[in-house]
């Protein structure tokens, strides 16, 4: 028996409508999990104005009838949340009941962590590009293109030399880098304010981006403290720095997510004997849990290489 059509009421065609900024995966996900909602919903007689908190539970409890991962379950909540939202914002319905709705959260899951071997050859082949514009002729030479390699150098040698998230590094200010003393001041998450060491390479190369490549690009109409500024001169964005990498891959050509570094960053510290909590402060953890996560990284690689080697494995 086929479905009854979605009324007007639900205007889901709207709600699709309004998701064209985002992927095609998204909207297409979001676009068959909202139809799945308002279809049952409407099997129970339910109309937009009587959904709250309680129907919403049973719509979560009928999705694990189904069986579906506590990943599917917690998809297909955030899509109905973003639809109840616009639709409380377009007047459709008086309040809006997806904010209190949680979820459970699926298995924490880590990429595949870089070794320290492929990250120092993305390093080496970043500065040694800055290296072949340097010295290429003086007339050939575009001393945009050399700013930008420099600053690309220094983007990945503090995203990975000091384990920063991405919005950390984009949000470095002048005021922020003590090079004399290799450290960074960091407002992390919940305006949390830390303090990190950074090591010789990662001086290096702000300091050969702030004195000759910065210069080239900052300009008084865009963010003239920024430590990491795009070609318009305003302060770089985490989509910018994606792009960075996006520029910079690994010798077997993969690319890398700006957040695989501080992953990288955090494995290699605790496979290197460094102390949990010590992490923790590095990272700007506020709970040990979350820096724990590494520790099964590292345990699965001891595992791994006992296994590959001991003869009795």
């Amino acid at each position: 028996m086929a479905e009854p059509s979605v009324t007007v009421a639900w205007a889901t065609d709207g709600f699709a409508a309004s998701l064209a900024g985002s992927s095609p995966h998204t909207r297409s996900a979001y676009a068959h999990d909202v139809g799945e909602f308002v279809a049952w919903a409407r099997r129970g007689g339910v109309e937009p104005c009587d959904v709250d908190h309680r129907k919403l539970r049973r719509y979560l409890g009928y999705l694990d009838t189904r069986g579906f991962a506590r990943t599917t379950v917690a998809r297909k909540a955030a899509a109905v949340r973003a639809y109840l939202r616009w639709l409380h914002r377009h007047g459709v319905i008086d309040t809006d009941p997806g904010r209190s709705l949680r979820t459970p959260k699926g298995t924490a899951r880590l990429p595949r962590v870089v070794r320290a071997e492929e990250v120092v050859d993305l390093l080496d082949e970043a500065a040694a590009t800055v290296v072949g514009v340097g010295t290429a002729p003086r007339d050939d030479t575009d001393p945009l293109v050399l700013a930008i390699a420099r600053r690309d150098v220094a983007l990945l040698e503090v995203l990975y030399g000091a384990g920063l998230r991405v919005s950390e590094a984009c949000g470095l200010r002048d005021a922020d880098c003590d090079l004399d003393r290799r450290l960074l001041t960091v407002l992390g998450k919940r305006s949390k304010v830390r303090r990190v060491p950074i090591g010789e390479p990662a001086v290096d190369a702000l300091r050969a981006w702030l004195r000759d490549g910065r210069p080239l690009l900052v300009t008084t109409a865009g963010t003239p403290d920024a430590v990491f500024v795009n070609r318009t001169g305003r302060m770089m964005t985490p989509r910018d720095a994606r792009r960075v990498l996006a520029r910079h891959v690994l010798p077997d050509g993969r690319s890398l997510h700006p957040h695989a570094l501080r992953h990288a960053y955090a494995t290699h510290l605790l496979e290197g004997g460094a102390d949990l909590r010590a992490v923790q402060e590095l990272l700007g953890h506020a709970d040990l849990a979350t820096t724990q996560i590494y520790t099964h990284v590292t345990r699965d690689r001891l595992r791994a290489v006992y296994e590959a080697t001991h003869p009795r494995a």
